[in-house]
């Protein structure tokens, strides 16, 4: 016996701002029951795992207000309304890492349709994406915080710190599809 979905009745709010849309809605439970559900609606999302002479790197920590302090992650940023996705992930290498469109042997995508990241309160999409950097571009200092060679020993080490679950996620089905070629150099 399937359940009912669950039925939206009407909206009650809708507030768009550059960075969010704010939305009240009234929704109806498979049981009758009726509730006032809000929630909030962001641009996608858009990580970027940049390979370096098969190094990962990753730009300085920045201080996470949510989490109060300062964190490791990957490049990346939103992708605002009209950009295509690889345009986006091309803007946070530059401003990240330094790194120019002109400096990328190949930027290939980890998820073809980006994965919905939804919480009871917030709702966007993730795409993530590998950068290869040609091994002869030259890494500006000041950008980059740290790098972790495409090792067992390097990984773990990258894991330890990376505490950003998008980024973990990104990075573990882009190195269980790669990975086996990757080891193979060790």
């Amino acid at each position: 016996m399937s359940e009912q979905p669950w039925q939206f009745q009407e909206t009650i709010l809708s507030l768009q701002t550059g960075w969010l849309t704010l939305l009240g809605e009234k929704l109806k439970t498979p049981q009758g029951e009726r509730l006032d559900y809000w929630r909030v609606e962001k641009a996608d999302s858009v990580i970027v795992l940049p390979v370096h002479r098969q190094h990962l790197l990753l730009p300085p920590p920045v201080y996470r207000p949510g989490v109060g302090q300062s964190t490791w992650d990957f490049p990346g940023g939103r992708c605002p309304d009209g950009q295509s996705l690889q345009c986006a992930a091309t803007t946070i290498l530059e401003r990240e890492l330094g790194v120019a469109d002109s400096g990328l042997s190949c930027l290939s995508p980890i998820n073809q349709t980006g994965w919905p990241i939804n919480s009871s309160f917030s709702n966007q999409r993730l795409h993530g994406f590998v950068a290869e950097i040609k091994p002869d571009v030259s890494l500006v200092p000041e950008k980059l915080g740290a790098t972790y060679p495409l090792t067992h020993l390097g990984i773990q080490s990258l894991l330890d710190r990376l505490i950003c679950l998008q980024c973990r996620g990104l990075f573990m089905e882009w190195w269980m599809a790669e990975g086996d070629e990757l080891r193979e150099c060790e």
